[in-house]
């Protein structure tokens, strides 16, 4: 390939959008080609497939990554950049990359697209396309999460608590063949009526704001999750912190109340809630349970867990408003 530091590397998960995505791509590929958006593409066949596919590539030379699916794609194409840049660094003699080296943009078509909001990309495949074309893209902090799994990384929003419980019946729904939106309410609903509250010890860099029983820890680069909830409706994705909301254990009268500011931006109203911006967070088990942490909607292990901000950031599509 001639230029293969401009040529877009696609990752098509066929399953994203109950199926949408594998039955529309051969008109998207075709847009792509009227666009003169030059690109190779390849298929996933399985969970963590993504993953593989954009680090082999990235091995091979490719900067720019196209994922068309939900957020679950764009999580593993993420993970699949950065596990190139941690070969690169313990590769003796090898250039170090950095994550600015890299551009991530997306076709969404998946039946979570939260992500694309903090960046106001249309879930429009035309419109997408010519602001691939126009080249508009930003800059955008990445979390690093570690915990006793290992190392994963986050473009958006993670939690620890209630939010991961919620994340890992959905993802339980989806590996049993079942597709849809409505998927995530009730296992919303489900979840809610069935989950005690633990304790944690929460720590915004190094400063303890919490330790007693948490329904949930909410952290993010942006403000949507869960098809349109916002637990940190005023993060930014840029400014090099982190946004966290921490949620008490609440009376369900309580809950039922206040249910209506997780969609209108004004959740961090709720007087009992614990919030902070931080470059790192800590969460810790503050008596014998260790609970779920997600990232992105994908559980990555349990707490104790280390979420921090990288120093560079990654170049990602962007609609200028």
């Amino acid at each position: 390939m001639d230029n293969i530091l401009r040529t877009w590397f696609v990752v098509v998960n066929p399953h994203a959008g109950s199926g949408r995505s594998g039955a529309e791509w051969k008109m998207i590929k075709k847009l792509l080609n009227d666009k003169g958006i030059e690109h190779e593409y390849r298929m996933t066949d399985c969970k963590y497939h993504a993953t593989e596919l954009v680090f082999r590539a990235a091995r091979e030379g490719y900067r720019r990554f196209i994922a068309v699916g939900g957020d679950g794609t764009i999580h593993e194409v993420l993970d699949g950049i950065m596990l190139c840049k941690e070969s690169y660094m313990a590769t003796e003699g090898s250039k170090p990359l950095s994550l600015s080296d890299f551009t991530l943009a997306v076709i969404p078509v998946g039946s979570g697209n939260d992500w694309i909001r903090a960046h106001h990309i249309p879930d429009d495949i035309g419109s997408v396309a010519d602001l691939i074309v126009s080249e508009s893209f930003a800059a955008q902090d990445i979390i690093k999460v570690t915990t006793g799994s290992g190392n994963s990384y986050m473009i958006n929003i993670g939690g620890v608590g209630f939010d991961a419980r919620v994340c890992e019946r959905v993802n339980m729904k989806k590996d049993m063949g079942k597709r849809g939106r409505l998927i995530y309410l009730w296992s919303l609903l489900q979840t809610f009526f069935r989950y005690r509250s633990p304790g944690m010890e929460v720590c915004l860099d190094g400063r303890k704001v919490w330790s007693s029983a948490c329904f949930s820890v909410a952290i993010g680069i942006g403000q949507y999750s869960g098809g349109g909830m916002r637990q940190t409706p005023d993060a930014v994705t840029d400014d090099g912190l982190a946004d966290v909301t921490v949620i008490p254990r609440l009376p369900f009268p309580k809950v039922a109340k206040e249910l209506h500011r997780l969609f209108d931006g004004t959740f961090t109203k709720v007087k009992e809630l614990v919030t902070g911006r931080c470059r790192i967070l800590t969460v810790r088990p503050a008596g014998d349970r260790a609970e779920l942490v997600e990232v992105d909607g994908e559980i990555v292990g349990r707490i104790p867990a280390k979420f921090e901000i990288l120093p560079d950031k990654i170049n990602v599509l962007h609609r200028f408003q």
